[in-house]
């Protein structure tokens, strides 16, 4: 089979050289207020022979701070450190998406100066939230009343304009693994009577309406969203996942966003037993007119066979891209991938961080 893999493609009037995507990471190497930390600069540009770099999701607000000491993208410090890791990765030659995100429920009051993380409703998720202090159950959350919403969605529209401000290529939304636009989207974490809850149509609500922000500063071409419709992470549950992403597809569609980014089931999502989608980028891309960009265990070959199927347009692959800097060079030499330290996955300083060499 050809590698495809390795063939150009254009995304919202972006050309891209390979159609391989390096999936965003939480790698927490920013300041404890969020400010990126002067090596995440190199980190970026090291990878930039990717097609397309997404970075790691970035809170849009003080609200939606999630993990400690991952970045953000809603002050002046944060929005020039990210000016930084632009200019290095256009210098390098590469494109970058910034993901914009809010942790939603999986927030805790222990990196939120003792505040309570705010959910479409007061369930909370049985998952850990990582702290100063170590793991710690997730609290119940506080449900954001109706009015309050509409106040979430214009932090997401001044986050864009911030990456915008800091020369990013497009922005990328984080619906999916359980934060906040995903909880608002599954019935397992949205029991609300109001407008953004019940139907399905109104659990996509703000989604949708968050999009439209989003397009509103960057055009809808330059926008894209990922989603994970059958991942169990953070405690997720929906009775009816394909009426709820379809819904959503179709409506992404009418919007004409650039592409989805769609995660597929983990081997320990296939044997929870529970209701999910067990081909979704299959699934869903009939429903939707823009790129599909399909991620989760892919290698050359099967990245290769999934777009010459039709499936996806493009593949998105992290955890080879953290030890593997040069992976499109890696694959077009047909060369063995560098294994990753798990230990420096999470960390503070360069080791495990931009320490992997390039193929010689």
């Amino acid at each position: 089979m050809s590698d495809i893999l390795l063939s150009p493609f254009h995304l919202g009037g972006l050309g891209l050289p390979n159609r391989i995507v390096m999936a965003p990471m939480t790698r927490t190497r920013a300041s404890a207020d969020g400010v990126p930390k002067p090596v995440v600069a190199q980190y970026y540009a090291q990878r930039a022979s990717a097609g397309l770099i997404v970075t790691e999701c970035t809170e849009i607000s003080e609200q939606a701070r999630g993990i400690y000491c991952a970045p953000g993208v809603h002050t002046a410090p944060q929005v020039a450190a990210w000016e930084a890791v632009v200019a290095a990765v256009h210098g390098a030659g590469g494109r970058i998406y910034q993901q914009l995100w809010h942790a939603g429920r999986t927030g805790h009051s222990a990196i939120r100066g003792g505040a309570l993380p705010v959910a479409p409703s007061a369930i909370a998720a049985r998952a850990k939230a990582r702290t100063p202090q170590g793991p710690q159950d997730l609290e119940v959350p506080r449900a954001l009343g109706t009015a309050e919403v509409a106040g979430v969605v214009e932090d997401f529209r001044r986050a864009a304009r911030n990456a915008r401000e800091a020369g990013f290529d497009g922005v990328e939304l984080h619906a999916a693994n359980g934060y906040l636009v995903d909880e608002f989207l599954q019935d397992g974490s949205n029991q609300r009577a109001d407008r953004y809850g019940g139907s399905v149509l109104n659990r996509c609500r703000f989604a949708i309406e968050v999009m439209e922000a989003l397009a509103d500063v960057w055009g809808a071409q330059r926008t894209g969203i990922k989603i994970s419709p059958s991942t169990r992470n953070n405690d997720m549950m929906d009775s009816d996942p394909l009426a709820t992403f379809g819904t959503l597809m179709r409506e992404l569609s009418r919007l004409n966003v650039g592409y989805v980014h769609a995660m597929e089931p983990s081997e320990v999502d296939l044997k929870t037993g529970s209701v999910i989608l067990r081909d979704p980028t299959r699934a869903l891309r009939r429903m939707f007119s823009g790129a599909m960009i399909t991620n989760v265990g892919y290698a050359l070959e099967s990245g290769n066979a999934v777009i010459a199927a039709g499936t996806a347009d493009l593949v998105s692959f992290g955890k080879p891209f953290i030890s593997n800097p040069d992976l499109p060079a890696r694959f077009a030499a047909g060369a063995p991938l560098a294994p990753g330290d798990f230990t420096t996955f999470y960390g503070a300083d360069e080791r495990g961080y931009t320490t992997y060499p390039p193929l010689a």
